[in-house]
């Protein structure tokens, strides 16, 4: 798995769950850790470089 593909699966969970998904149906769903999506779904609420990253990777889909 590529890093690009990894903050891509990343982006995919944090936005079912801003969606409202449950985290116990992702986590079930998709056989993550529930440490695993906590960690994203702080990430991707408290940092820039969370939202950087998942920018330059929809920016390099192009």
């Amino acid at each position: 798995m590529t890093l690009k593909s990894f903050y891509k699966i990343q982006n995919q969970m944090v936005s079912l769950y801003q969606h409202g998904k449950s985290r116990s149906e992702i986590v079930a769903e998709y056989d993550l850790t529930p440490s695993a999506l906590d960690r994203w779904i702080t990430q991707a609420s408290q940092s820039s470089s969370f939202k950087t990253k998942i920018i330059a990777v929809h920016k390099n889909k192009s």
